[in-house]
């Protein structure tokens, strides 16, 4: 049996960007345990830029009503956490977390000279840049480099979706992306797939396309591995039937499991809210917290909140006046959220935006995301945040 180049190339969507990690999922085979208490950070990206200033409110602010006159949420309708601030009121649950010391705010991140496209400026918060920077890798990418050394003791990250990002490629390895654990080995062990390989054995091959069918069959013999560590410990908590809850069930079941991974990433979106915001952000956080509540109180239960971090980003955040659509436009500076049963700061870390001062109608940054990126590398990972991300962006001192 003979296949055509076409035929050949079809074969990525075995397991997308996962095809060119053969070294990482090999050295799985060596099964080291998690070591206890072993940290696992969680990235939920918010994908098309969240509006920051209607997730965490300030309700008593007269300029935050002035320009949403129809936008801005009402303190009798928001989820009070100070006098002054409340969260949106689609997030009991977060304002849950915010009461039991379990939930960090850090507001008005985001970095020097702000660019308004959503693809250059993902790029920036993937790739862990400059504005002015452009790189081919993320700093999750590259927080792997660091940590695979030859490979010999990895430390894996994995992406629940089919297409990996750019924060998860390194120069030198890469992340596997999968939507879930089943499927690829499912996938793997199709009968074409074998007889592709079989082919392979079986006839001469030119070297370039030889690289690739070697890093097919360490792929398709790592999907067994990943599927029967996804088995060990499946959690039995009930998740909502939503896309994101499936995910972070698949992510608990992970955990929970022996498999040495550090770093997971999710999604969520699309929150580009410049028509009917309203209705469109408050079904996207609904899900969130529905999907995010059942994700804890799993983890809880299973002894691992301590052990995990979640945190939330979004590209940017939007402009402080609502637009003639009841929506809002590209704006800059915006919130994350920080959700674990370690962290050492809690609820509004830093102060809310200045609304009186702003740059171009714009929220001015005053928090360099690179700078929680660092704290999480360094006290989370226990990396070396000034080689990944190439400069000292100082720490925080949330965990």
């Amino acid at each position: 049996m003979l296949f055509k180049r076409k035929e050949f190339l079809q074969l990525g969507s075995l397991a997308t960007a996962s095809l060119m990690i053969p070294k990482f999922l090999k050295a799985f085979e060596a099964q080291a345990m998690v070591p206890a208490g072993n940290k696992v950070v969680v990235v939920l990206q918010l994908s098309g830029g969240n509006d920051g200033l209607n997730t965490i409110i300030p309700v008593t602010n007269d300029l935050y009503h002035k320009a949403r006159p129809r936008l801005g949420i009402d303190e009798t309708n928001a989820l009070k956490v100070t006098d002054d601030v409340a969260l949106h009121p689609a997030l009991p649950f977060f304002r849950e977390l915010y009461d039991q010391g379990q939930l960090g705010m850090i507001n008005s991140v985001g970095y020097p000279n702000p660019d308004r496209s959503h693809f250059r400026s993902m790029d920036i918060w993937q790739s862990g840049s400059a504005s002015s920077q452009y790189l081919s890798s993320g700093w999750i990418g590259r927080y792997l480099d660091a940590q695979c050394t030859g490979c010999d003791k990895p430390t894996q990250a994995i992406e629940i979706d089919d297409v990996l990002s750019l924060a998860m490629k390194g120069d030198l390895n890469k992340a596997i992306a999968l939507r879930d654990p089943a499927r690829l080995y499912g996938t793997a062990n199709e009968k074409f797939f074998k007889a592709v390989m079989k082919e392979h054995t079986q006839s001469g091959i030119e070297q370039p396309v030889d690289y690739l069918y070697k890093t097919m069959a360490d792929t398709l013999s790592s999907a067994d591995y990943i599927f029967r560590q996804s088995r060990l410990h499946p959690t039995k908590a009930t998740y909502p039937k939503t896309e994101l809850a499936t995910r972070l069930k698949t992510i608990a079941s992970l955990v929970f499991s022996d498999i040495n991974t550090r770093v997971y990433y999710v999604s969520l979106g699309s929150f580009d809210t410049h028509v009917n915001q309203d209705n469109q952000q408050a079904k996207l956080f609904r899900d969130m917290n529905d999907a995010v509540a059942a994700f804890v109180t799993d983890l809880k239960e299973n002894n691992r909140f301590g052990d995990v971090l979640l945190f939330t980003f979004s590209e940017f955040g939007r402009r402080v006046s609502q637009n003639a659509s009841n929506g809002t436009d590209h704006g800059t500076a915006n919130n994350m959220f920080l959700v674990s049963g370690g962290l050492k700061q809690k609820g509004l870390i830093n102060e809310m935006p200045d609304l009186a001062d702003l740059q171009d109608g714009d929220l001015k940054h005053k928090v360099d995301f690179k700078t929680v990126y660092s704290t999480i590398l360094d006290r989370w990972l226990g990396a070396d945040p000034v080689k990944i991300l190439g400069g000292d962006f100082g720490r925080m001192q949330f965990i």
